[in-house]
């Protein structure tokens, strides 16, 4: 497994961790990370999509509640939800990183984690994202 994916699995179960726990978000980080058995590189661009994300929310939910026709964001499982918007960032917010990676990466982590129906779901919302974003028209110009 490379070191991004391992870092996007951690971050998933970063944000999963904060949204179950829903207390003080530092205090939940830091135990998630002190208790974190992974290499550094893995837990630094983890780390660095939590922090992402945490920062730009509302406009990533925002963006997943347009493109999720029928379902609002707050009744999506954990795991859906914070896949899509680790996905959802780095169309966003990560130029290093192509749209069809992003996509790609949230759809085998969705396969890992989430229900049978989490990867199709992940990929249609993304990719409709994706557009919405113009990461597919910035990925075309690298």
């Amino acid at each position: 497994m490379g070191m991004r994916r391992k870092g996007r699995e951690l971050a998933l179960q970063a944000l999963y961790q904060l949204e179950v726990r829903g207390d003080d978000p530092c205090a939940a980080l830091r135990i998630f990370w002190e208790h974190c058995d992974a290499p550094t590189d893995a837990r630094a661009f983890g780390q660095a999509l939590v922090e992402g994300v945490l920062d730009t929310r509302a406009r990533i939910d925002e963006l997943i509640a347009e493109s999720s026709s029928n379902w609002r964001v707050d009744r999506l499982s954990h795991v859906d939800r914070n896949i899509l918007r680790i996905g959802t960032y780095e169309l966003l917010c990560r130029r290093d990183v192509p749209a069809s990676v992003a996509i790609d990466e949230a759809i085998e982590i969705a396969k890992r984690f989430g229900s049978d129906e989490s990867s199709t779901f992940v990929n249609g919302v993304l990719d409709a994202i994706a557009g919405a974003v113009g990461a597919k028209e910035r990925q075309r110009a690298l």
